[in-house]
């Protein structure tokens, strides 16, 4: 279960990318965290400088003045929060999962942009950082079902989807869904996805009682999988599909109107299924909703002087 004191909230100080803080905050307030604003660029002069709310000065009101956005002067004066420059002259990624790690994160919140399907080999900051980030990454989009409000600030997560495939990553998926749906009293959704039958070997291998058989193992350990007494505070839906799991994942977000998919991200299976991605990777690029990467939680490392 997670235990968010620590959300960070990557920046390049544009517009854009700060529509996740208003999500950051949100979460901050609900759960009295501290709020790390991380700018990671190439400026050696500003390099691993932190600054802090009690600090003054050009490079502290650049991070000021994107909250300020997102919240009055009152507000901010009762937020906890700091403002840190890292410099990463190779990869803004693995400067920013290197600080959550340092800082012992828990949770990181950020906006990734669309891009044309011609740019999808290259990758993209968020999808690097969902791979390689030492905790949860929340992960938002321009043009989605936005569930924190953009004048109020409040929160309306209604409906949360896990993606549920039976394994210790989609278990992970499940427990930090909890986390949140606990909070807001959202309405859970289970999803599994199911091989059609021709993709799994010759369809005379799948008669109609294998076929049933599937089916029905699959919606009773999806009834299974929840805690009982979740149902106590929460309305659950577990539903299971045919077809390829990003596909079904999407089709099912839109028709359902989630606000926020949970997916289990681990390692190898993550980065290298493909050529063209996996399915969290195609989920990222075209979710109708902001995305939670559940990735483990790693402890931040120990530092031992002479």
């Amino acid at each position: 279960m997670m235990n968010i004191k620590q959300i960070l909230c990557p920046t390049d100080l544009t517009t854009d990318s700060s529509e996740a803080l208003r999500y950051a905050v949100a979460l901050a307030h609900t759960y009295d965290s501290k709020l790390l604003l991380c700018h990671c660029g190439k400026e050696p002069a500003l390099a691993s400088q932190s600054f802090s709310p009690g600090e003054h000065g050009a490079s502290r009101s650049l991070f000021a003045d994107t909250l300020y956005k997102h919240l009055d002067k009152v507000d901010l004066a009762k937020l906890d929060w700091e403002g840190i420059i890292v410099e990463d002259k190779t990869d803004p990624a693995e400067g920013i999962a290197r600080e959550a790690a340092k800082r012992g994160v828990d949770l990181i919140v950020m906006r990734s942009r669309r891009r044309p399907r011609a740019a999808i080999l290259l990758g993209s900051t968020a999808e690097a950082i969902c791979r390689t980030a030492p905790c949860p990454v929340l992960v938002t989009h321009p043009q989605e079902r936005e569930w924190v409000d953009a004048g109020t600030g409040e929160v309306e997560l209604r409906r949360v989807l896990i993606a549920y495939d039976f394994s210790d990553d989609s278990e992970r998926a499940l427990a930090h869904a909890l986390y949140f749906a606990q909070e807001y009293q959202s309405e859970l959704h289970l999803l599994h996805v199911l091989p059609k039958p021709y993709e799994n070997g010759p369809e005379i291998a799948w008669g109609p009682s294998s076929v049933e058989s599937a089916y029905h193992n699959a919606a009773r350990r999806l009834q299974e999988a929840v805690p009982k007494e979740a149902n106590l505070w929460c309305k659950i839906t577990s539903a299971v599909r045919w077809g390829k799991p990003y596909k079904e994942i999407l089709s099912y977000s839109a028709e359902q109107n989630i606000d926020m998919i949970c997916m289990g991200v681990s390692g190898a299976g993550f980065m290298m299924e493909s050529l063209f991605g996996s399915n969290v990777d195609r989920v990222l690029r075209q979710a109708p909703c902001p995305v939670l990467a559940a990735r483990p939680l790693k402890p931040s490392p120990t530092f031992v002087t002479a």
